[in-house]
């Protein structure tokens, strides 16, 4: 057996560390001595987060992944590939009765990575809002189309999130939690004229953004070509831009030369025991 386990998108504009999606973009995990490891995979080191969790979740021995996640993008690399550790280690111990219920990936992933945007959409798929070891499932009423705009340049999620500062603004605060809500009623109800006034922010973005105006340009360019809404992906440099089907190939032309285009979905399974 082996695990595939999606990437994400998460703060999705106003929800700093709280909403998070997954995309049909995949990591796949398995343990060296038992599951036949693909032409493809290569044995994870000792340091790589993936083996990391799954000796943090008992697993024994090696793990091989085979990834198609960018790393240091905004995708979730990390707690994808964690998510698929820790579930590596529980399958090894109990076999074809391992369930998403009874799992602790959301517990250790989240104390591996800090925050629980990535790790939770990585393990249950959809739309998920998260806070303190609760998830919640958010009901899409919609068939989004995603056009990643992916740069050639990394980014660390650490220096990221420290420029950010301890403290916000209470007016800025109350902006990201109105916008947040608004988000996830546009979402449930199917209301696409909501999306790009939800998907504002006033915590995070701006800042990101001035360290990488590129990321702002292609937002920007995004929205302006008909995109229903979009956002800086995590920590960045990736941007996201929702829209419809038919609506890919112009905003896709509409981007900035110095990133690739990723043409994804909603991944709904989340973690899967292949």
């Amino acid at each position: 057996m082996s695990i595939r386990v999606p990437a994400t998108s998460a703060n999705l504009g106003p929800g700093f560390d709280v909403l998070g999606l997954a995309l049909s973009l995949y990591a796949e995990i398995g343990v060296v001595d038992t599951d036949p490891m693909p032409s493809d995979a290569s044995i994870a080191d000792e340091g790589h987060p993936a083996h990391i969790a799954f000796a943090r979740a008992g697993g024994v021995g090696r793990i091989w992944v085979r990834n198609s996640i960018p790393m240091g993008r905004g995708l979730g690399f990390s707690g994808a590939v964690r998510v698929g550790g820790i579930i590596a280690a529980e399958v090894q111990q109990v076999g074809s009765s391992w369930s998403r219920e009874s799992s602790r990936a959301l517990e250790i992933g989240t104390e591996l990575e800090g925050h629980a945007d990535n790790v939770a959409p990585s393990l249950h798929g959809g739309v998920v809002i998260t806070s303190e070891n609760m998830v919640v499932q958010v009901p899409v009423a919609l068939s989004p189309t995603f056009v990643m705009w992916i740069p050639e340049f990394t980014t660390s999620t650490n220096e990221s999130r420290g420029k950010i500062g301890p403290t916000i603004a209470l007016n800025d605060a109350v902006f990201n939690i109105a916008h947040s809500a608004m988000f996830v009623t546009a979402l449930a109800t199917g209301n696409v004229g909501l999306l790009k006034e939800a998907t504002r922010d006033r915590i995070h973005q701006d800042i990101r953004f001035a360290s990488s105006p590129a990321c702002k340009e292609a937002l920007t360019a995004g929205l302006n070509a008909g995109a229903w809404c979009g956002w800086l992906s995590g920590s960045g440099p990736t941007v996201a831009i929702m829209c419809a089907a038919d609506q890919v190939s112009d905003i896709s032309k509409a981007l900035p030369e110095g990133g690739r285009t990723e043409i994804l979905h909603i991944d709904f399974d989340g973690a899967v025991v292949l």
